[in-house]
């Protein structure tokens, strides 16, 4: 069961950074193979390791594991340039927003 939603999430969020389970093994510091075997089930990541996935795709372990929230990468990078703006701006982009569901 975990292995699956696990394995899942992991292949999700890499295909939407853009990045190759080899590459992304490397820069967690792992072996070439690390992100294959997790996400093949082969093998569950430590806790630890698990802290270093989130950390690599910029979010936090519940949004890890809430799998209705799809973009977790691109949300987390939205509020940041959301902070940036204005009243006016925000209440404009709000707009947009629910103009778009």
């Amino acid at each position: 069961m975990y292995e699956d939603l696990i394995a899942k999430r992991v292949s999700q969020l890499r295909m939407q950074k853009g990045v190759s389970a080899r590459d992304m093994s490397l820069s967690l510091g792992q072996s070439e193979s690390y992100i294959n075997k997790i996400e093949n089930k082969k093998a569950l990541p430590s806790i630890t390791g698990l802290y270093y996935i989130c950390e690599y795709f910029g979010i936090h372990p519940k949004d890890f594991f809430d799998e209705s929230y799809v973009a977790p990468q691109q949300a987390e990078e939205l509020l940041v340039e959301i902070k940036k703006l204005s009243s006016e701006q925000i209440g404009h982009l709000l707009a947009i927003i629910k103009s778009m569901r």
